[in-house]
């Protein structure tokens, strides 16, 4: 993403909103050319050295079970290689030998960390993901930060996931009476997550930047009587600026729901950070869903958004799907059904190369290019940006 914020808005600013999305099928249309991907599924992802390790999870015992879960799976690709983090989010190395022998281990660890806690999640150029058995997301930071003094749009688009994880697990572990449930409130645990970030990146840090940030939390709507026996799969999705969630029924190809792009003009988003007047409580819109078992969640930054069109991702992730039930993508770890046991990594691998090799291309035709020329601005080919997707396959909770 290479668009940054001005220090002044001349647009409105909605309240945040929560609505019910039902089932409706989206009407489909085609472009002239449809590029498919190569099937080199190892040169589709780059994550960070440190990508690979994330904080456990609280104490199994204390998170409320859940009638249904999330399987995930994720794939990136980086236009260039991360920043790393600046002080004190990553140990600096050692400045010479003559240094007290006690901080040269600093030196070998690469992974970062806030408040004396590993940051969840990983890092994909500017963009950060998280996935787990209940929330995904998808964060896009600013490019445009990194020409400027302090400016680190990784940091931010990383630090607001991971205090965004971090309040829902707060919520979902505190003591409650029997009486009073679990019931997420994702307007708040974003508002703490962005508080919580100015806070960490304010003082003698002052580290700047903006971020669009998209997440699902899966949750579940009960019957009348409460019980969870016939309860159905629900995600509330949480949207401020150009990222997205998409909800896909394979079996039938079709787009159950996608989350609206929020802008404050073409290429400038709605943002969270450095100068920016949007924030969670003022602009963030939450979107009840209603799933069932076997639909595909994916959680999106722009690079895919702008170089796909909807029924383009349908498609691939519905024949992603149907391979993989028939045995391609790699050693399952189980039955294959709907994508199942390893099928999402598979599912998110193909589509970032799909959505790589538009990129790539300065003769495609893409949604960003058509948005563009309707501006009234030159543009032609896909557009090379950092692409992140993360894709939840929504199961009954058996364990």
């Amino acid at each position: 993403m290479r668009r940054s914020h001005p220090s002044f808005l001349l647009a409105s600013n909605p309240g945040p909103t929560r609505r019910l999305i039902s089932s409706v099928r989206l009407t489909r249309w085609h472009r002239c050319s449809l590029h498919t991907a190569s099937g080199n599924r190892s040169s589709t992802t780059a994550t960070e050295a440190s990508g690979r390790i994330t904080t456990p999870l609280p104490d199994p015992d204390s998170i409320p079970k859940l009638p249904f879960r999330f399987e995930t799976g994720f794939a990136l690709f980086a236009k260039r290689t991360p920043r790393p983090f600046p002080p004190p989010f990553l140990s600096p190395p050692s400045g010479s030998f003559s240094d007290p022998l006690s901080t040269h281990h600093q030196s070998r660890d690469k992974r970062a960390f806030v408040d004396g806690e590993l940051i969840k999640g990983w890092t994909n150029g500017d963009d950060a993901v998280y996935a787990s058995d209940y929330f995904i997301c998808a964060n896009d930071g600013v490019g445009a930060w990194s020409a400027r003094p302090r400016g680190h749009a990784g940091l931010w688009s990383r630090l607001i996931l991971h205090f965004w994880v971090q309040a829902i697990q707060e919520d979902m572990t505190r003591p409650r009476p029997p009486d009073r449930p679990y019931r997420p409130d994702p307007t708040r645990y974003l508002q703490q997550a962005y508080e919580r970030t100015i806070e960490a990146t304010s003082g003698p840090n002052n580290y700047l930047g903006t971020t669009t940030v998209t997440g699902a939390q899966l949750f579940y709507k009960a019957d009348t009587t409460g019980s969870t026996s016939c309860a159905s799969p629900l995600i509330y999705v949480t949207n401020l600026g150009d990222s997205q969630v998409m909800v896909i029924r394979p079996k039938h190809q079709e787009m159950i729901y996608k989350s609206k792009e929020q802008w404050h003009w073409f290429d400038c988003p709605r943002q969270l950070g450095t100068n920016s007047p949007d924030t969670p409580i003022e602009n963030a819109v939450v979107d009840a869903v209603e799933l069932r078992e076997g639909d595909v969640v994916l959680a999106m930054s722009d690079g895919v958004i702008d170089n796909l069109w909807g029924h383009e991702i349908v498609e691939n992730v519905s024949k992603s799907v149907e391979r993989w039930e028939a045995g391609e993508g790699g050693q399952a770890s189980g039955p294959r059904k709907d994508g199942a046991n390893g099928g999402m990594t598979f599912v998110a691998e193909e589509l970032v190369n799909t959505a790589k090799q538009i990129a790539q291309d300065p003769f495609a035709e893409s949604p960003f290019m058509e948005h563009a020329i309707e501006e009234g601005l030159a543009s032609e080919g896909g557009k090379l940006d950092d692409i992140s997707v993360v894709a939840a396959l929504c199961q009954r909770n058996t364990t």
